[in-house]
């Protein structure tokens, strides 16, 4: 079946399956529902509208269904926030196929389809670019595991779905925030009375489900254990993420490194501007590119030593490193870590369970920048404007400076979680 070609429209709405028992949250959804289940004083369905609504969507259509008028008497229409909400309600014993299918007179042609208890950092313009140059009718958001649900093609077509999941060579699992044009998807009903995962098995035969993988890893309350982890990664946190060569310590001459504690060279401006920062209860993560590891210009012992004097140093002036993520590859490597890949970042963020969407990335080199936005975390530029001609518009750091201490009041303003700027 061939996807109708319509205007190109990025979603504006929203649409989350809200009505699930959920039973491996028992007993704490005896009188909750799942998507009401707090995390730091604030119901996890806050939390996904409030993320969909720094993307630019701020209609949404929640299907009901367990404990409704609990969803529906926090959330109302929505208006408090700036929201236009509306809900499809339905019994308890709806599937998530007919929940669905009731609400069609409420949907738009295309919108975006969401589970109320998984939560990843993603990007709406990034997703809508994958769907498009697809052309598929549906376009999944996977995650890598191993035991999946989810196989595919070499080009992102999905290949093989399988809500049991056998774990035969399915490599990746579906967590929801997928692109759904309405009529096509419909059109593969057999009958309303369906879990949508069998309507998802027809369309993967047909040819016309796509993916976009999400290397951030991603949270979940569908189970205790997760739901703690998920708490801890929404908690409000003051992580600022540097680059160490050309911002904390002078870079050395080009093709040289640093690679004895004696050749660090604090930049004093960076340094003052750090302490100013942790007084105002901001910790660091250190990101640093280190090619003259692989290159034998380095030793890594040597590299430590740096580093744990860097750390002492910035101690004494009560500058906490949480800690320091080296890339050691040579740049013909390929390797994920490097910037401006942002294995490093994501890596981070998995450990110091923060989210990137919502901290700064300190640099001085345009690929710092790069690095930034490919993990989705905005970016500080230490040096002049007119060294950022190669980065596209998306791309670009949202304030430059040649000296970090003139960028502190922006830093707090990004990091304020009481001005609109929907950060949290």
């Amino acid at each position: 079946m061939a996807m109708v070609s319509k205007q190109i429209i990025n979603p504006k709405q929203a649409v989350i399956l809200c009505g699930g028992l959920g039973t491996r949250m028992m007993p704490y959804t005896q009188i909750t529902p799942k998507p009401m289940i707090l995390c730091n004083e604030k119901p996890f369905l806050f939390y996904l509208l409030k993320q969909l609504h720094s993307q630019g969507i701020n209609r949404f259509v929640l299907l009901t269904g367990y404990l409704s008028s609990k969803i529906i008497n926090y959330f109302g229409d929505g208006a408090k926030w700036g929201w236009k909400i509306v809900y499809s309600d339905g019994p308890v014993e709806w599937d998530t196929g007919k929940r669905i299918w009731e609400a069609k007179s409420k949907l738009d042609d295309r919108f975006l389809l969401l589970y109320s208890d998984n939560f990843v950092q993603f990007s709406l313009k990034k997703i809508f670019t994958v769907h498009n140059k697809n052309k598929k009718a549906i376009t999944l958001m996977l995650s890598s595991k191993r035991q999946g649900n989810v196989a595919i093609s070499s080009s992102g077509a999905v290949k093989e779905y399988n809500n049991n999941r056998p774990g035969n060579n399915l490599d990746f699992v579906e967590i929801g925030y997928m692109v759904v044009e309405k009529d096509q998807v419909f059109s593969f009903y057999q009958s309303p009375d369906c879990n949508f995962s069998i309507v998802l098995e027809k369309m993967v035969a047909s040819g016309q489900v796509g993916s976009m993988l999400q290397h951030d890893q991603y949270y979940s309350i569908s189970d205790p254990k997760r739901w703690k982890e998920a708490e801890e990664y929404l908690k409000f946190k003051k992580i600022i993420l540097i680059d160490r060569d050309g911002v904390i310590n002078k870079k050395a001459h080009k093709g040289e490194y640093v690679s004895r504690w004696n050749e660090f060279v604090w930049k004093s401006d960076t340094r003052n501007a750090m302490k100013t920062l942790a007084k105002k209860g901001f910790k660091f993560i250190v990101v640093s590119n280190q090619a003259g590891i692989s290159r034998k210009m380095i030793d890594l012992k040597d590299l430590k030593k740096i580093h744990v004097n860097m750390t002492k140093e910035l101690l004494k002036d009560g500058i906490e490193i949480l800690d320091i993520y080296v890339c050691p590859h040579h740049w013909d490597a390929n390797c994920d870590c490097r910037k401006p890949k942002p294995g490093m970042l994501y890596k981070a963020s998995a450990e110091w369970k923060f989210r990137l969407d919502k901290t700064l990335f300190i640099g001085d080199d345009y690929r710092d920048c790069q690095a930034a936005f490919n993990s989705g975390c905005k970016s500080v530029f230490i040096g002049k404007v007119d060294e950022l001609e190669n980065l596209t518009e998306d791309e670009k750091p949202i304030f430059t400076n040649k000296r970090l201490t003139a960028c502190i009041s922006n830093i707090l303003e990004f990091f304020n979680p009481n001005i609109s700027n929907d950060n949290y």
